[in-house]
């Protein structure tokens, strides 16, 4: 029998006989009359609370042999610019949610001791309530998702989970609410997520894939408080562009161009020789967009390349950004940005997850992305850069964002049930939806158990946080804050 043959196996179908292939890639349905058929896959989730029933998610035990936050947070500065980590310690010293934004990778270690389902999804891997925000899609409109996906890999869909709910806490505790509303804000969480998996799991396929839209995604979630927030957000982000960020960054080069300005530390020009190299990785990032947004790409001109550091985890990554103008002289800015190993890959094997072999970092994180999101960045590609790996991406593309740890009290439930119930959109692109509900159920187990862990674990991140700023009084880390 040829390989096809053996691949596209039949059955005959009960009611006419007629010979149905079994097609690589897609379901296929048992006959009525198969008793050994497996159990439909909301059964199976529901099975598996036998063995990992939901309350045993309230429980941590922290793994021995665990760094200390200083060690941990030193270990993550392997590999980075050297002259730049200690603005990463000083914003991850700014705050205990701050040093958790800073710190996925410790969190991941010790997610390795909590219990797991075994269903896998494709994780943000980083999923604190920051890492959500506005961007714009082609169209010029405004949604809503996750988007940060430094860290994505296939893993528990819990570990992302828990890691929003804590999340929820220690902003919630920043912003001055009572301990019942950071609780509560995490339980919302989670119970946005398990309901919203529940309606993802009832509908059509097709629907499941796109639902929630934008739009709808405040009333859905009961969230109205932050209406207001939210279109204050949407404002600014509307004017959070390419041409603006080059009005502001950019000046006249004397040659008809343009060239960056230098305001460091976070932004400064690069010799001639570490822009070409930059430019020249553009080359090989036109093989890994679209084919269809290459003559639009081939419009533009490259001009300027400086060097831009960004956020709290990434802080001391290698992160360029490159000014392209096009026959007008206007703008378009693309983040060129080191893509490292998953910190979360290191800890998947303890767990039972198979890590593949990746090939290129940059990849992984541009396929994360567009598996999670509904909607992506057209101009989403990888490129190579002096051998190391980088993602590419468009800069200040109508981006906004939430502070969580700026809401008043009121709105941390709202915000929990919006990014909970975006969550789950994005775990449903990868995981059956209709396997976690089944696991999650109708009552609130899940929802009281992850909320207590998060209450816990935010406990450890404000000791661990409390340790770093000693440290740095002690001379034992350097940080430079304020920056």
């Amino acid at each position: 029998m040829s390989e096809t043959e053996a691949t596209l196996s039949v059955r005959r179908d009960a009611k006419d006989g007629a010979r149905i292939p079994v097609v690589p890639g897609f379901a296929h349905r048992a006959a009525p009359e198969d008793r050994t058929a497996p159990l439909s896959p909301r059964e199976a989730g529901k099975a598996l609370r036998r063995s990992v029933p939901r309350s045993s998610h309230a429980s941590l035990v922290l793994p021995a042999g665990r760094p200390d936050a200083v060690r941990a947070v030193e270990e993550s500065n392997q590999g980075r610019v050297a002259g730049l980590t200690p603005i990463r310690v000083g914003r991850m010293a700014a705050s205990p949610f701050a040093f958790l934004r800073g710190s996925a990778g410790l969190m991941a270690r010790d997610l390795v001791g909590t219990p797991v389902t075994g269903i896998a999804a494709q994780l943000c891997g980083d999923a604190h309530a920051a890492n959500f925000g506005l961007y714009g899609d082609a169209r010029g409109s405004l949604v809503i998702d996750l988007n940060d996906f430094d860290e994505t890999v296939a893993g528990p869909w819990e570990w992302d989970l828990k890691r929003l709910a804590t999340s929820l806490v220690l902003a919630g505790r920043e912003a001055g609410a009572d301990e019942e509303t950071c609780r509560r804000g995490a339980y919302d969480t989670v119970g946005a997520y398990r309901r919203t998996m529940r309606l993802l799991a009832r509908l059509p396929a097709l629907d499941a894939w796109n639902a929630i839209a934008d739009e709808e995604l405040v009333s859905y979630t009961d969230a109205k408080d932050l209406l207001g927030t939210l279109e204050r957000v949407s404002e600014k982000a509307r004017n959070n562009t390419s041409a603006r960020f080059a009005a502001k960054s950019t000046e006249d080069s004397g040659d008809g161009g343009r060239r960056f300005v230098d305001a460091p530390p976070v932004l400064r020009r690069v010799p001639d020789t570490e822009a070409a190299a930059v430019a020249a990785g553009l080359g090989d990032y036109l093989g890994t967009v679209s084919e269809d947004r290459v003559p639009l790409l081939a419009r533009y001109t490259i001009h300027d390349v400086a060097f831009r550091v960004v956020g709290t985890g990434s802080v001391g990554t290698r992160s360029y950004v490159v000014l392209l103008l096009d026959h007008r002289g206007e703008p378009l800015v693309l983040q060129v940005k080191e893509a490292r190993p998953s910190v979360l890959a290191p800890h998947l094997p303890a767990v039972g997850f198979d890590v593949p072999e990746v090939g290129h970092e940059g990849r992984r994180v541009v396929l994360g992305q567009k598996r999670m999101q509904v909607v992506s960045d057209i101009l989403l590609g990888w490129a190579t850069v002096d051998g190391r790996p980088f993602q590419v991406r468009q800069f200040r593309n109508r981006k906004g964002s939430v502070d969580p740890a700026a809401l008043v009290a009121d709105q941390v439930d709202d915000y929990g049930r919006m990014t909970g119930a975006l969550l789950a959109r994005a775990h449903a692109h990868s995981a059956d939806p209709r396997l976690i509900a089944g696991y999650c159920g109708k009552n609130d187990e899940l929802d009281e158990a992850v909320a207590a862990f998060a209450v816990t674990y935010a406990d450890r991140t404000e000791a661990d946080h409390a340790d770093l700023v000693r440290a740095i009084g002690a001379g034992r880390i350097a940080a430079e804050t304020g920056v």
